[in-house]
């Protein structure tokens, strides 16, 4: 690999801040400000912390050689022939062609003809004799070689050498009237005009022994836009990284610290609990037992509880829930449950009239379409224990002294949702429950501010399911298999990824789907379930597959969430490369709930190796937490990091999190800081309350 060509440098005679217009910077061509001004970018700030997304590889490797390949090259070219060819009556139709030779190491005659098609223009910027640097991929037709619409840089030119080419090239976000070139360009020379430390660092100065030693905020910033090679690039992405985790545990730890040192009431548990423990027709597993322990540990205690019920599919989370609810009622509170869906709350509801209505509590429910009490307790007295949606939200008349909220599948919902919920209580004791398993950095991540008991163990009664992934050209097969299992009197679920059929994509609906199925199955009842359906179509078809009236459930992934139907043991999930693993785990969940075995198909596109790869791991575990740490490592943590869940901008380098020890260093940065100042008053935390807390320190336009 030859040495990187640096940039060229220009004389500038006083060094920039941050806070300095575009206009300022010496050398920036007046096109690319004039762009950038349009689009609302005009201060040196926004551009040095609008990010690169990835880098391209434009060094050149080894010989310039011309050869054909399926990854593209840069090469130095001088310019043997250039013109334009019309054709058609569009104006400006046509191709602009360069027939080029190599600079240097080249073959004796080899040439390569770069081609741009409707872009006329070029002929004024390109002609015979100039020398280029260009990147892009050689095709070979009959012996001539081409590149079609490279990117290129005139070597001499206006732009300073190795901006475009020549070296690891950032990519970026961009917006419409901004282009890859007018930003890069900026960005060379607002770098080239900065003061060396022209950023205050965030993070604490790295010890000398670590990977960091030597670096700093604007040495990070200056190497992850134009880095002199990979290392150098890799190490400026881990420290921005670290910096960015940094501040997000600073939240998290202090939002935690604040809520033990808030005020709340004492909830131990008391008769109630043993007599409903004493009354299941099940024994709770060691899981559960510990899970519960450490929530009525934390309910026993004056600070308010503020705790994640982490558990897989099918382990056994709301029967721990209830329980909890029953300290409160003991204590003369109330306990309410928020789901996120009108199925699942209905069938929360109908648990906790089935097992808390004996022991002489009042089970009410309230979503958008019902409210329902089921023994007359809104007119009698107010209801000990309150099961819905997000309508739950706007019922002040239902709630009253809460003593504690649960919130299933928690990240369906916002954290102004949550909140609000939270504040019809005088500082309620808080668990939150999610099925989805979450790897351990994700986890300190999200939920930093939480404590975490995790449901390990499945119950004893549930049966195993047997996953398979099959190409889709094996559904004939496959449902031979279905109708024997349907003969034995089980049911099933068939799920589809989409409601109606797309021109733009290959993939059956659901609604076809449906009738396809109706005419394979004539001799069962086949039904329809998804989200535009009215509420009362979808309850009354769910309550028709739990009784048995439809054998066959035809669904999108409504059916993800919490729907419990035991003697459901089959599940086909077509397209199943269109989802990710943590998903796919989770509606798999949905059969295996009962004592029989049960079944789960992935059909894949035909040919697709790489999803039959990928969801190999289905087959192999139905271990929840490692799925979920291979989801991460594959696809990053998707919207688990979003605005709504986590009250933040999203992470800039939330890929980064499927490294454990990363995170584990910012949550000790984090919590050093916050137990020497926490508050971060002092004068040395000025940087870091303004990144971190949103001080009036100019931000960038982050992408």
């Amino acid at each position: 690999m030859p040495e990187e060509r640096a940039p060229g440098k220009f004389f500038r005679t006083m060094p920039l801040t941050l806070d300095a217009p575009l206009d300022a910077v010496p050398g920036l061509p007046a096109r690319v400000l004039k762009s950038l001004a349009k689009e609302g970018v005009d201060h040196v700030a926004q551009v040095v912390e609008w990010l690169p997304f990835r880098h391209e590889d434009r060094r050149q490797a080894g010989a310039a050689v011309f050869q054909p390949g399926l990854e593209p090259v840069c090469h130095q070219v001088r310019v043997l022939k250039a013109g334009s060819r019309f054709f058609g009556r569009r104006r400006g139709a046509g191709v602009f062609e360069a027939q080029v030779e190599a600079l240097a190491g080249g073959a004796l005659g080899a040439q390569l003809t770069l081609r741009w098609w409707n872009m006329a223009y070029l002929s004024r910027v390109i002609a015979e004799g100039q020398e280029l640097a260009v990147f892009g991929r050689i095709k070979e037709f009959k012996g001539r070689l081409s590149m079609d619409h490279p990117d290129y840089e005139v070597l001499g030119g206006e732009d300073e050498p190795g901006i475009h080419t020549g070296r690891l090239t950032p990519v970026y976000r961009l917006r419409a009237g901004i282009t890859q070139k007018a930003l890069r360009t900026a960005t060379w020379h607002v770098f080239q005009s900065l003061q060396p430390d022209f950023t205050p660092d965030l993070l604490p100065a790295p010890r000398a022994d670590s990977e960091f030693a030597g670096w700093n905020r604007a040495r990070a910033l200056r190497a992850v836009h134009f880095a002199t090679g990979p290392e150098e690039l890799t190490t400026a992405r881990r420290y921005l990284a670290l910096e960015e985790f940094y501040g997000y545990q600073l939240r998290v730890v202090r939002r935690r610290r604040a809520l033990t040192a808030s005020g709340g009431i004492a909830q131990p548990a008391g008769e109630l609990a043993a007599r409903f423990e004493t009354a299941l027709p099940f024994p709770l597993t060691g899981a559960q037992q510990r899970c519960l322990e450490e929530i009525r540990r934390d309910m026993a205690s004056p600070a308010p509880m503020n705790r994640l019920l982490h558990g897989d599919v099918g382990s056994g989370k709301t029967v721990v829930a209830l329980a909890a609810m029953l300290s409160a009622v003991e204590n003369g509170r109330q306990a309410a449950l928020m789901a996120p869906t009108q199925i699942l709350a209905e069938q929360h509801f109908r648990t906790a009239q089935t097992w808390l209505e004996p022991l002489g509590l009042g089970v009410a429910l309230r979503t958008a379409a019902r409210s329902d009490d089921g023994a007359g307790f809104f007119t009698d007295r107010r209801a000990d224990v309150v099961i819905g949606t997000h309508a739950l939200l706007h019922d002040d008349a239902l709630l009253h002294n809460l003593g504690l909220v649960v919130i299933d599948e928690q990240h369906k919902f916002g954290v102004a949702q949550r909140a609000r919920l939270i504040q019809k209580g005088r500082t309620p004791d808080v668990l939150v429950m999610t099925a989805t398993p979450i790897p351990r950095t994700l986890t300190l991540t999200i939920y930093g501010d939480l404590d975490v008991s995790t449901i390990d163990e499945r119950p004893r009664a549930r049966g195993k399911v047997v996953t398979r992934v099959r190409p889709a050209a094996k559904q004939d097969e496959a449902a031979k298999f279905l109708l024997e299992q349907l003969e034995q009197g089980r049911q099933a679920y068939l799920v589809y990824p989409l409601i109606e059929e797309s021109e733009k994509l290959d993939v059956t609906a659901v609604t076809k789907g449906c009738a396809d199925w109706a005419k394979r199955l004539p001799h069962f009842q086949t039904g329809l379930l998804h989200g535009r359906m009215s509420t009362e179509e979808k309850e009354q078809v769910m309550r028709d597959f739990r009784a048995g009236r439809i054998d066959v459930l035809v669904s999108t992934t409504v059916i993800e969430v919490g729907v419990d139907v035991p003697n459901a043991s089959v599940m086909f999930i077509h397209h199943a490369e269109r989802f990710g693993l943590a998903q796919l785990h989770q509606l798999r969940g949905r059969v295996g709930r009962g004592p029989h075995a049960s079944y789960c198909v992935l059909f894949v596109k035909d040919g697709d190796n790489e999803a039959k790869e990928r969801l190999a791991i289905l087959e192999q575990t139905d271990d929840g937490f490692r799925i979920s740490e291979e989801d991460l490592r594959r696809r990053g943590p998707g919207d688990l990091l979003g605005r709504a869940q986590s009250g933040q901008a999203p992470l800039q380098f939330a890929e980064m999190l499927a490294d454990t020890r990363l995170v584990r260093l910012a949550r000790r940065l984090a919590e050093k800081a916050l137990d020497a100042d926490p508050r971060l008053q002092a004068p040395r935390f000025a940087a870091v309350r303004a990144f971190v807390f949103g001080d009036d320190t100019p931000r960038a336009v982050m992408q």
